[in-house]
């Protein structure tokens, strides 16, 4: 198995057709309001059908507040490099650090020639995508003294000056799929961008060309897990399985896990113009990929996962365990939010991580019930619910089954931190004490903008993220537990039916949002929905955790998982 680590990037790979430039821009708004982390476009300069990949990119850095913009690849043989390092470095700068580089050494020579652009046999673009790789960097090394000297076969740049510096650090992603530009990714690259539909073996094709991105970072005594592997994929959804990727969300989601858990892909970017398949990407698959690798990381330690996995981690992603080699346990934390108060504010508690052998007790705290109430509602009788048999005596707990076991209440935490962020929003708007200039960081931040339609939006994604752990638990863990211990099965089937319930409320908050959006005057009708399902919410979290987390870690999350 070879997982990098990294944390996992989905993103949209539309077409720019310069006959429906609205669509185009309509779709990319979309992918950023479903919840994808990234846009990319390809970039053909002697396509007359196209619009300008980068005249687009600007257009939509202005156009949108979250989503990371991409070329997909963009076609050095047209694009300067000390130029494009500006524009890239421009870019980043005017969208707050949302832009990155996909770089391609070209192709379709006869077009390229007749724009203006030089042909160049194979070995010589790679040589090129070299040189010019080391020239944006020394343009983007703002802080260094001295020009810029680059004395290369096909770019020459002497004493050119420096800046600007990029926003962010800027990943420079490569399209390859030759040894030669493969091993050069391994060397001087940031990631590693192919498409499935390029490899004529499928996904096995992967294992090779991985080696060679490795081969080449080994050669400059690099960590091949600073190299991000991504994949344009694509597919289609149906009812039932008809092939890789042909098949219900549920199927995308166990094959796109298993890339990243036997390939070590870790940002997968769809090709699609198809708003529903976007939609079912962002807030089907992409959700349940990350629940369901998290799930897997916590119980075993991925090659690289001791550096840093990136920045900004998206809505619906658990922060990965990471191992060390101590002999006994050690205390380890993780952010938690409380269950009491305003619904999750997001205070740590500590968790303890069992490093190696094992120990029998179970070293996982389930989240205390919730003492305070913000609503009058009940939907159920907290008193009929039923209760779990209890743990094995003396039962030992293996390193990974404490994590499977820890999982669950990571992922809890994380629905109470979110509902805390809406609590705490909500108030904001309906006090009014906080200004629009004095607010804006921090709502950027939360992927939305401090008006109705957009904070319908975070709500909207925040309750499709609940709606997906609860199916995964629905559709897999649960029919698992009950063949693994039918004394669950009281436990579980009350489990199922307060999903419903749940699902009820969710539903009463989107009406809500609905009507708030109709009608300003309403929202103390959100505010309503929105505590009935904090209590409501917060109460089933902490159920589960007191009646399954040991089970879980007895039994993992799926049938041999541990």
């Amino acid at each position: 198995m070879t997982d990098y680590g990294h944390e996992l990037l989905f993103g949209g790979f539309l077409t720019p057709d310069a006959r429906q430039p609205e669509q185009v821009v309509a779709r990319a708004r979309l992918c950023e309001q479903a919840g994808l982390d990234l846009v990319t476009f390809q970039d053909h300069p002697y396509q007359p059908g196209f619009l300008d990949t980068w005249t687009l990119m600007s257009y939509l850095a202005a156009a949108t507040s979250r989503i990371r913009l991409a070329g997909n690849v963009l076609n050095l043989p047209l694009r300067q490099p000390v130029v494009l390092a500006r524009s890239v470095a421009s870019l980043d700068l005017l969208s707050g650090g949302r832009v990155e580089l996909g770089l391609g050494a070209g192709a379709f020579w006869d077009a390229i020639e007749a724009n203006g652009g030089r042909r160049l046999a194979p070995g010589q673009a790679v040589d090129a995508v070299d040189e010019a790789i080391r020239i944006i960097r020394e343009v983007w090394a703002a802080d260094r003294r001295g020009g810029v000297r680059v004395d290369g076969e096909h770019y020459r740049v002497v004493g050119a000056k420096r800046g600007p510096a990029p926003a962010h650090p800027v990943g420079i992603w490569v399209g390859a799929y030759k040894p030669r530009l493969l091993r050069l990714v391994g060397r001087a690259a940031d990631g590693w961008l192919p498409s499935l539909s390029y490899l004529p073996k499928g996904p096995a094709e992967l294992a090779d060309l991985n080696a060679l991105v490795d081969e080449g970072a080994a050669a400059v005594g690099r960590d091949p897990a600073e190299v991000r592997r991504l994949l344009n994929v694509s597919g289609r959804f149906t009812r039932t399985g008809a092939g890789f990727l042909e098949g219900p969300p549920q199927q995308w989601v166990r094959e796109l896990a298993d890339l990243v858990l036997t390939y070590g892909t870790s940002g997968f970017i769809l090709g699609s113009d198809d708003p529903t398949s976007i939609q079912l990407f962002a807030q089907e698959v992409a959700p349940a990929v990350r629940e369901l690798v998290a799930a897997e990381r916590a119980g075993s330690t991925a090659p690289g996962s001791s550096g840093s996995a990136g920045e900004g981690a998206p809505a619906g992603s658990a922060e990965d365990a990471s191992a060390g080699s101590g002999p006994v346990a050690q205390s380890g934390s993780a952010e938690g939010g409380s269950a009491a108060g305003s619904g999750g504010s997001g205070a740590a508690r500590p968790r303890e991580v069992v490093r190696a052998g094992g120990t029998a007790g179970l070293a996982v705290t389930p989240t205390p019930a919730p003492q305070v109430r913000h609503s009058d509602h009940r939907l159920w009788d907290e008193s009929t619910r039923p209760v779990a048999p209890p743990a094995p005596p003396g039962h030992v707990y293996s390193p990974q089954a404490q994590a499977v076991g820890g999982h669950l209440v990571d992922v809890h935490d994380h629905l109470r931190r979110e509902l805390g962020e809406i609590r705490d929003l909500l108030d904001q708007v309906r006090r009014g004490v906080v200004s629009a200039g004095d607010a804006r960081g921090v709502l950027n931040r939360m992927t939305m903008r401090q008006n109705n339609w957009t904070l319908g939006a975070y709500c909207a994604a925040y309750c499709t993220l609940v709606t997906q752990h609860h199916g995964l638990e629905d559709d897999a863990i649960f029919p698992h537990l009950r063949r693994a211990d039918p004394g669950l099965v009281p436990v579980i089937d009350r489990l199922e039916q307060e999903h419903v319930v749940i699902h009820d409320v969710v539903e009463g908050v989107d009406r809500a949002l609905v009507a708030l959006i109709e009608d300003p005057e309403r929202l103390a009708e959100l505010q309503r929905a929105v505590d009935v399902l904090t209590d409501t919410l917060l109460s089933h979290l902490s159920y589960e955790e007191q009646n399954i987390v040991e089970p879980l870690a007895r039994y993992g999350f799926f049938p041999g998982q541990l």
